[in-house]
């Protein structure tokens, strides 16, 4: 999820409002992702909305250049800790996911889904793969470069992507975020709050529902969180680049 929150940004080329709702991806019924960045004290949110943690915390790393070269381009890779390994995803902004070809999306590693952020829709392909403990090591220390360890499917799409392939020079390691995940009891909705190296905390608070039922599950949200006290931040699409700049000025 705080993963998604990456991609809210006016790409140059790019509409991430689509007018109208997103259709069926593929012959299933189409699902939307609803996101919402949170501005307040973390202590405060989790009381306002009577959080408990998930599972355990996570250390998250991303990679790009000091102009963020990927970003710019609606691209993000992240490193995610997982059992006896990690994920490497790479993930896609703005993306026609009833037009996705299926050879794009190899089962088990790819998919396409709809993000809504503040009642604006775009969908984001992701490709994952799993990595052993000493590629993780690898990666985060600079002893293998990035490139060599996206899989064949990565690899592929950024070959499609106009000045993606090959990786810009100077991509480096930024991070890591520990990543804790809570839900409320009562709630449908989950948060994650992602602790930057600098102490800095970022929240988001998402809601996953079906196609017809976005729009009303959006403002639904909204209330809720008004009705709690937890304000939202002001300027929702400024989150993620914001993020990215904490992570590049830290030593």
């Amino acid at each position: 999820m705080i993963f998604s929150s990456l991609f809210r940004t006016n790409f140059a080329g790019s509409a991430l409002a689509i007018a109208a709702m997103p259709t069926a991806v593929m012959g299933a019924p189409a699902a939307v992702d609803i996101q919402f960045s949170i501005c307040a004290p973390s202590a405060q949110v989790e009381q306002a909305l009577k959080l408990r943690q998930v599972g355990p915390s996570m250390q998250v790393w991303l990679f790009d250049d000091a102009s963020l070269s990927l970003f710019s381009r609606g691209l993000r890779i992240r490193l995610r800790e997982a059992k006896s390994g990690g994920e490497l995803t790479l993930k896609v902004a703005d993306q026609d996911c009833a037009k996705v070809s299926k050879e794009l999306l190899p089962s088990g590693e790819g998919k396409c889904e709809f993000d809504m952020h503040d009642s604006k829709t775009a969908g984001a392909l992701s490709l994952t793969r799993k990595v052993t403990i000493p590629a993780i090591q690898s990666l985060i220390h600079g002893r293998r470069a990035i490139a060599d360890e996206l899989s064949a499917a990565q690899t592929r799409f950024l070959r499609g992507v106009p000045g993606a392939w090959p990786l810009p020079p100077g991509i480096r390691t930024l991070g890591p975020a520990r990543v804790n995940s809570y839900r409320a009891a009562d709630k449908p909705y989950a948060v994650d709050m992602s602790i930057l190296p600098s102490g800095d905390t970022y929240i988001e608070i998402s809601q996953k529902v079906t196609q017809t039922d976005a729009l009303r599950a959006s403002d639904a949200l909204v209330a809720d969180l008004q009705k709690s006290g937890v304000p939202l931040c002001v300027d929702q699409s400024a989150q993620a680049v914001n993020k990215l700049r904490k992570l590049l000025a830290q030593p």
